[in-house]
């Protein structure tokens, strides 16, 4: 199946431009956690796709012979050039050079920014590769005008997978799935999906806000993360769970059970954190304002007859999840009960996104 996205011309073209891709983060409900080779996921997963949390990557080329067969790249992060992820970035290229055999012959500057702080937990990794990826299918657009949407936007989800897994989820919206499952014929460990089935109702406007417990680096990247579920002496218990729970949330989201639907969201969170504490060598990325917030959450919700849970990523900060009609009684709580437990004090108010925009 990799075969469809090699790019087989043969053809030399001098060509120059720019690309500009806005590509939203996605927040997991069921998480992927651990990977095989070629950035396979040990088990499918879905997500939201955000809407204010998003990376804005601008991609400049120009026509340049490479007389030794490598990239000639350049990436500046906010303004400033970001070595430690040049090396990462030249992995990526490397992954992608089969699929798309033109960078080689272009010079490639890459300018990138979020909208939110990078490496803590926010798929900042997902929102980048998904703009850059967007970007250079436009370079390959430009070489072959013929190509049709569905191939632009399947391929630009396949590129994305090879620079960060959950990135290939962050080219659609508002639901993604990724992952080979009996639930939906299309589903593929290649590249995701949007979420083929109508949703009910009630999860069409549902609010994310991320609360920036801590906006540092993360002290065990989600590659490291990844890579320790080798082994794991729980990991075939898990794949089994996110199957099963994959099940269960596809049920809240078309009947509308929202009291099923926290269970499983909350649920994976915790799951994924269980797997980070139980690993060899474990680590934890929670902090202890993480676990305030989640019980000031519980004890809200048991209060109100609340419909807001919470979820986590990789990382410490805390997403609460609820509809559009609790939304002034959610601001109010979390002003009055959870702000304190933010770094300095800050959130960001998102909901869920349709996806990328071309800018």
């Amino acid at each position: 199946m990799n075969e469809m996205f090699v790019y087989s011309s043969l053809e030399n073209k001098n060509i120059t431009g720019v690309s500009q891709w806005q590509s939203p983060s996605n927040i997991a409900l069921v998480k992927y956690w651990g990977k095989k080779l070629d950035q396979i996921p040990m088990n499918p997963s879905l997500s939201l796709t955000l809407s204010n949390c998003y990376s804005k990557t601008r991609l400049s080329y120009q026509s340049e012979i490479s007389l030794n067969n490598d990239f000639n790249f350049s990436l500046l992060f906010e303004g400033k050039r970001e070595i430690s992820f040049e090396s990462k970035l030249s992995i990526f290229l490397d992954r992608i050079k089969r699929y798309c055999p033109y960078l080689i012959n272009l010079k490639l500057i890459i300018e990138s920014s979020n909208s939110f702080p990078h490496s803590s937990g926010i798929a900042s990794s997902a929102s980048f590769y998904s703009a850059l990826s967007l970007s250079i299918m436009d370079i390959e657009k430009k070489l072959n005008p013929k190509i049709e949407n569905e191939f632009f936007f399947k391929k630009a989800s396949f590129l994305s997978r090879l620079g960060s897994g959950s990135a290939c989820r962050s080219t659609m919206g508002p639901i993604s799935f990724w992952g080979s499952s009996k639930l939906f014929k299309e589903s593929n460990d290649l590249y995701a999906i949007k979420y083929p089935n109508e949703i009910n109702i009630i999860f069409r406007d549902i609010n994310d806000t991320v609360l920036l417990v801590d906006k540092g680096k993360k002290d065990v990247s989600s590659s490291l993360g990844h890579g320790l579920m080798d082994g794991h002496s729980f990991s075939n218990d898990r794949i089994n769970q996110a199957h099963f729970n994959l099940e269960q949330i596809k049920n809240a989201l078309e009947t509308g059970n929202y009291d099923l639907f926290i269970k499983i969201v909350e649920l994976e969170a915790l799951s994924l954190h269980a797997m980070m504490m139980t690993s060899n060598p474990s680590f934890i990325l929670m902090k202890p304002n993480t676990l305030h917030i989640i019980n000031e959450v519980w004890k809200y919700r048991k209060k109100y007859n609340s419909k807001i849970c919470f979820t986590l990523d990789a990382g410490a900060n805390i997403h609460l999840l609820y509809p559009q009609l609790e939304y002034d009684e959610i601001q109010n709580f979390i002003s009055s009960n959870l702000v304190d437990y933010c770094e300095n004090g800050e959130f960001i108010n998102d909901k869920i996104g349709v996806g990328p925009n071309k800018l």
